[in-house]
């Protein structure tokens, strides 16, 4: 499933697979200012990702693709939401809304026009382990975004009562994209349930008590902590030349001020002694089935503990459950003779700044109830365990896998998005690749163990959706002004 990540001009709440932050809380030191990370026989490819360690400390991963004169330019925070402070839930997200405000010599909204001006498209994310804020152009234009961005990262201020009036464009937000979806309300009680110390628990939108609460220092103090170019890397895709890059991000970012990074305390969840369930009433046409069990993270792809391993299977399995229309979900409990479930899906919560989480999910078919279907689903599971996966099967995974992998390549976004992301979370530049290594080599047996180890009633959640009556003369929300798609 499923963890929500928000954007501020693109606020589709899109579900992704968990692929968070490790426990990692700095990238590795580099030997100079100007030193590739990247293993020589890797750096002499021209196609290879650069990092480079700017003057002030802050970095720079620079991926080559010139296949289109084209650039991404990334900025990456390494904050989220789980850096948030009790009583200031959100704070991360509004923040990212209030970076579109202004700075002394950019007047509000008019960051987006300039770009825009430029041929360009620009928005900004933010999720659990990280923020973002990024600018798709023309490569001849890549300096003067690096310009308006640098000028934001650092000279961002808006009066208190422009604050004021976006936290009620935010809080609206919650209204439209939460508090009237009911699944996507089941979630977020399901992760306040999961992790009883993690801030994890939080949505990253905020709750909304605390929405009605937080101050417009709340959104400074937490921008002067975290906004410095020590916490975060610029990445730079497309048609260009990494010593170019470096140039520029040198001459815009190089001497940009930092302070210390605050050290930050890992939050370790305590030991879940037994199954955890929960019920919400919504308006809804059918109940919701959402269980989410805990599971390991994927650290380290250079020397892979069997925690690691474990990680990386319990995505495959992920993927023989649900990944095509001949998974064991499609085959035995949607297109069965004994129909159970409308539909039935999981994803696995691989790498992350903190714990993660398998999730399984399901909508049950007319005249069966959630109690038949959890009991359905978790018998699949039981069944891998039991019985093991086929080699067809495990292939079948495989294929697709990679075959995803490389497709992604194809996007010049793509490749930056995951650079960044796993520049935030801590890994190696290289990590999908190595990944794909790993991938190859997991068997069959492996499938079964982690089928056999994660799925018991000490590692589990589970969140029930309690369809209520819809309200006739219920009218949809219309978007809140300044928030765009």
């Amino acid at each position: 499933m499923k963890k929500i990540m928000l954007c501020s001009c693109l606020m589709a709440a899109s579900w992704v697979v968990s692929a968070q932050e490790s426990t990692a809380t700095t990238a590795p030191a580099q030997a100079s200012s100007h030193v590739s990370a990247m293993p020589a026989s890797q750096a002499a490819d021209d196609l290879a990702p650069r990092f480079f360690t700017l003057k002030n400390g802050m970095q720079l991963i620079v991926k080559p693709d010139h296949r289109a004169p084209t650039a991404v330019h990334m900025l990456w925070h390494r904050v989220g939401a789980m850096d948030e402070l009790s009583g200031t839930t959100g704070v991360a997200h509004v923040l990212e809304h209030m970076l579109f405000k202004g700075t002394p010599t950019v007047k509000g909204g008019e960051f987006s026009r300039r770009v825009a001006a430029l041929g360009g498209d620009e928005n900004a994310f933010t999720s659990d382990d990280y923020t973002a804020y990024y600018q798709q152009i023309p490569k001849e234009k890549l300096e003067e975004v690096m310009k308006l961005e640098s000028d934001r990262f650092v000279n961002n201020e808006w009066p208190d009562e422009e604050f004021k009036k976006e936290l009620e464009v935010v809080k609206e937000e919650r209204r439209m994209r939460t508090d009237d979806r009911p699944r996507s309300l089941l979630y977020e009680q399901l992760m306040a349930a999961t992790y009883m110390a993690h801030p994890y628990q939080n949505p990253i939108i905020g709750w909304m008590t605390d929405l009605d609460n937080m101050t417009p220092n709340d959104a400074r103090a937490f921008y002067k902590k975290w906004y410095n170019p020590l916490n975060a890397a610029l990445v730079v895709a497309g048609d260009v030349k990494p010593d170019e890059a470096y140039a520029l991000a040198e001459k815009y970012y190089g001497a940009l001020p930092t302070h210390p990074v605050e050290e930050r305390k890992v939050v370790k969840e305590p030991a879940q002694t037994g199954m955890r369930a929960l019920s919400v009433k919504a308006p809804a046409d059918q109940p919701y089935l959402l269980m989410a069990f805990k599971v390991p993270q994927l650290r380290n792809v250079d020397n892979p503990t069997p925690s690691d391993w474990d990680a990386l299977t319990l995505t495959v399995l992920s993927a023989i459950l649900d990944g095509n229309d001949g998974s064991r979900f499609e085959r035995n409990l949607i297109n069965s003779d004994n129909r159970i479930a409308d539909s039935a899906s999981t994803s696995n919560g691989l790498y992350g700044r903190g714990p993660q989480l398998f999730f399984v999910e399901g909508v049950p078919s007319k005249g069966k109830n959630v109690g038949e279907l959890q009991a359905a689903l978790r018998a699949q599971i039981k069944r891998v365990a039991e019985e093991g996966v086929t080699e067809a099967e495990l292939q079948r995974v495989k294929t697709q896998w990679i075959a995803s992998e490389v497709y992604q390549r194809d996007s010049v976004f793509s490749q930056a998005n995951q650079l960044g992301s796993l520049w935030a979370i801590g890994l190696p530049l290289d990590t999908k690749d190595k990944m794909i290594e790993m991938l190859r080599k997991i068997t069959a047996d492996q499938v079964k163990a982690v089928a056999q180890k994660y799925f018991n009633d000490d590692q589990l959640t589970v969140a029930v959706l309690n369809p209520q009556p819809r309200d006739p003369n219920a009218k949809p929300r219309t978007p809140p002004a300044g928030l765009r798609h």
